[in-house]
């Protein structure tokens, strides 16, 4: 059963976020992942959201997803995406 991250996240420091978006999709794809959703414009339907950024990954199941959040090249990358950012990740196992 595929897997997803939904992430809601808003940038701090545009300089330094450049380069974890730079980075990561090679760490996404060696774990059998790929971008549904990266960025684009944004608009609430329901709710409160201060997120301006979405991203949707997808992943072939949720061993896979945890393979890449769990994998030292990514701690890396969270490190620098935690300094440039603030938000949400959320791992969602669905059809």
């Amino acid at each position: 059963m595929s897997a997803y991250i939904h992430g809601q996240i808003t940038v701090t420091d545009p300089a330094r976020y450049e380069e974890y978006r730079q980075r990561v999709p090679a760490v996404i794809a060696a774990h059998g992942g790929r971008y549904l959703v990266r960025g684009g414009s944004v608009e609430v339907l329901e709710g409160e959201s201060t997120a301006t950024r979405q991203v949707i990954l997808e992943f072939p199941d949720m061993d896979h997803l945890r393979g890449f959040y769990q994998s030292p090249e990514y701690q890396e990358l969270l490190s620098i995406r935690q300094a440039a950012s603030i938000g949400t990740l959320i791992a969602i196992e669905g059809v």
